[in-house]
């Protein structure tokens, strides 16, 4: 049996399969470093981003949100309203859109969201902490893969 099928000798050559696995262990470790605080990444992603914008004086939006973290519009909803039974956040009326709500973290929503960011950040630094110097460089990379995407 050949492996003409593929142009690769190795499965190692594939950016394609390199990057699903990377990517599937960061997530299984990334959520096992999120279980402490009860929250699933997508809902991390979700709160550090209300922080993040809030942080840039921006009125966080839903629509905001989603575009700044990629996560599709229903996901976003779906995500935020199991935040908001958590208490973690709270929504009110947009004060110049009246079909938009604001987004905001409650207190017990940013306490939790500041203590979950030094956990990743630290958990981030240690798994690619094997790039070296080379960290820039490869979110460069990614950021260019992300652009192309976005048709920018």
């Amino acid at each position: 049996m050949t492996k003409t099928d593929f142009s690769f000798d190795k499965s190692e050559e594939s950016t394609g399969f390199l990057l699903w696995q990377v990517t599937n262990l960061w997530q299984r470790e990334i959520k096992k470093a999120l279980e402490k605080y009860e929250l699933t990444h997508s809902q991390f992603v979700l709160l550090a981003s209300i922080h993040w914008l809030t942080l840039d004086k921006q009125s966080v939006t839903q629509i905001l949100l989603s575009n700044h973290t990629k996560i599709d519009p229903m996901t976003t909803s779906t995500v935020l309203r199991t935040l908001q039974k958590k208490g973690l956040i709270k929504r009110q009326e947009h004060v110049t859109d009246t079909r938009a709500k604001t987004v905001g973290l409650t207190e017990i929503g940013l306490k939790n969201i500041k203590q979950a960011i030094k956990t990743v950040e630290q958990f981030d630094r240690s798994f690619f902490g094997s790039l070296d110097n080379k960290t820039k460089e490869f979110n460069n990379k990614l950021n260019t893969l992300l652009d192309k995407k976005n048709g920018t």
